[in-house]
């Protein structure tokens, strides 16, 4: 018998080489709305958050939110970090986890001012390790808008295996045409 997610004991925070990868806490706000600012036409595209213009103070309960989430199991969002500097480049983490199979789903997005310079997948390979090592998982998923070229090149990267592409799965998050989604998966 596996032991229930509110008993587990695991770090709250990851190092890889060049990031540092930690449960959100609360006084992240200011830098996650900075960034979401700054990225906002790139995000727009593909994020349901990014739709609406979010203040100071909603972007600081979110944080809290997540804080919450993260401590209950329910959700294990991350932020990152750059190791050096400490300096917020982008939110990944654990999303609709299914404890009884250890079944994660890795989301992320990043700050447009540090793309192309291999983050996420640093990142995101981290956080499979992670996973394995530390949440005894079975599973590892990775879902995506098909047309989404920066976030598929991710788990391409890392050797994930695509199991399928559905059609017509959901609508795009900035208007009504029907989008396919990319399932990714390390198992």
């Amino acid at each position: 018998m596996r032991t229930h997610p509110l008993l587990l004991d695991f770090p709250h925070e990851i190092t890889t080489e060049r990031l540092t990868i930690r449960m959100p806490l609360p006084g992240d706000g200011q830098r996650v709305f900075e960034a979401i600012q700054v990225s906002k036409p790139e995000l727009k595209k593909w994020l349901p958050f990014a739709q609406g213009d979010q203040t100071l103070e909603e972007t600081e309960i979110n944080v809290r939110e997540a804080h919450i989430q993260f401590l209950k199991r329910e959700d294990l969002r991350m932020h990152i970090f750059l190791k050096n500097t400490d300096t917020f480049i982008g939110c990944t983490g654990f999303h609709r986890p299914n404890w009884d199979i250890r079944k994660f789903e890795i989301g992320y997005w990043l700050d447009t001012r540090y793309c192309g310079k291999g983050y996420m997948t640093e990142a995101v390979s981290g956080l499979t390790a992670f996973a394995y090592r530390e949440l005894e998982a079975s599973r590892v998923e990775i879902r995506c808008d098909e047309l989404n070229k920066q976030s598929r090149a991710v788990p391409e990267r890392l050797h994930f295996h695509l199991e399928g592409i559905l059609v017509n799965e959901d609508k795009a998050v900035d208007g009504d045409a029907l989008r396919n989604t990319c399932i990714y998966a390390k198992t």
